[in-house]
């Protein structure tokens, strides 16, 4: 069994009422330094390994990238991208045809925007690098690990975690991971 530690990455700038998967947004350096700052001291306190993995998204690199200055080694994993909304991505909500989101929330596993990834393949690429750890026994894949992902990516870890399938309905989607926000996982 090995233990995620998943921090959501700080608030990016200009993301309200937008659709935001892999949209590259910026997030204020300060925000992430005081994310680095938490993760450090959390690391130091549970004797955690300085090892961190983060997704290439500027809005997780960057704390990354702190934490590397402090020491830390930093992998950058493009398997820890949010969900891929496609032609979706980066647009305000209002924005989209109704009817495409009316498409996503009857097909809630396997509609996917043009150019996207759908949920099943999401959860797929989440499964995979969970997995990648299970195929090595050094100590860095069997030590616990510290992330900063996405609230998407957290939210399916979860559900993967629990051993629930990959949701049909938009409905049994849980809320958003706060930012910042920690979640400890156990994972077989």
């Amino acid at each position: 069994m090995t233990t995620f530690y998943l921090w959501r990455h700080p608030k990016p700038n200009a993301a309200k009422y937008r659709c935001i998967g892999q949209t590259d947004l910026t997030v204020n350096r300060r925000k992430s330094k005081r994310l680095a700052n938490k993760i450090s001291r959390f690391a130091r306190r549970h004797h955690l390994p300085k090892v961190i993995w983060v997704s290439p998204l500027l809005r997780s690199r960057l704390v990354g990238e702190c934490l590397a200055a402090r020491g830390f080694v930093c992998h950058i994993d493009p398997r820890l991208m949010e969900i891929d909304f496609g032609d979706w991505d980066g647009k305000f909500w209002q924005n989209i045809d109704k009817a495409q989101i009316d498409a996503w929330c009857a097909d809630f596993a396997n509609f996917a925007p043009d150019n996207g990834e759908n949920l099943t393949e999401f959860f797929a690429r989440i499964e995979d690098f969970i997995a990648s750890f299970d195929n090595e026994k050094s100590p860095e894949t069997t030590s616990p690990k510290l992330i900063v992902g996405h609230s998407g990516w957290i939210t399916a870890a979860t559900m993967i975690a629990n051993d629930q399938a990959v949701p049909t309905d938009a409905a049994t989607w849980s809320k958003a991971v706060s930012y910042n926000e920690l979640r400890v996982l156990k994972i077989k």
